[in-house]
């Protein structure tokens, strides 16, 4: 052996002691933090879209039993259209005026059939593009939620398909009104 060259054997008194190296749990805690932080972050997105869709959606999907008909559309001023109502179901009373949020959807003097919402007189469109419509939030919301998808839990397949949902529900919207 070499004289500046150490003994491959290790004393009994070392073997028992190995070094670790330090932060080793610091940066185990912070990716942990960080997996919760954007998992609950990416679940309140969704969640948040979905309630904001459901306030039209309800009465789009569950409208058995509630008045239906066509709504005129005559006027539009700010966030709201409003025209005559033309009840379709039997108990609905024809009205002469109900409200409709104003959207790129509504357009003066067309036609459009509709559910009212229960105890007022706003209306909301049904069919296929009424209902497309109403869950465009939760579109918006799968696109925001896929960014944090991918960015903060590095999930980049599960970013791709929430996106990919968020944008063919928005091009079905828009394809549909």
């Amino acid at each position: 052996m070499i004289p500046a060259m150490p003994d491959r054997k290790a004393p009994a008194h070392r073997s028992r002691h190995r070094a670790r190296p330090s932060g080793g749990g610091t940066s185990a805690a912070l990716r942990y933090g960080r997996l919760v932080a954007m998992s609950v972050t990416a679940v309140v997105i969704l969640i948040a879209g979905v309630w904001g869709s459901w306030g039209c959606a309800q009465h789009v999907m569950l409208s058995k039993g509630r008045e239906q008909g066509t709504l005129t559309v005559s006027e539009c001023r700010g966030e709201t259209c409003w025209g005559p109502y033309e009840p379709l179901s039997t108990g609905s009373q024809a009205r002469e005026r109900v409200d409709i949020e104003r959207s790129v959807a509504v357009e003066t003097g067309r036609t459009y059939t509709v559910v009212v919402k229960p105890g007022s007189s706003d209306v909301v469109r049904t069919g296929p593009a009424g209902l497309l419509h109403a869950w465009v939030p939760l579109g918006g919301a799968l696109l925001l939620a896929a960014v944090v998808v991918a960015g903060g839990l590095r999930m980049v397949r599960s970013a791709w398909v929430l996106g990919g949902l968020g944008v063919a529900l928005i091009t079905a919207a828009w394809v549909a009104l």
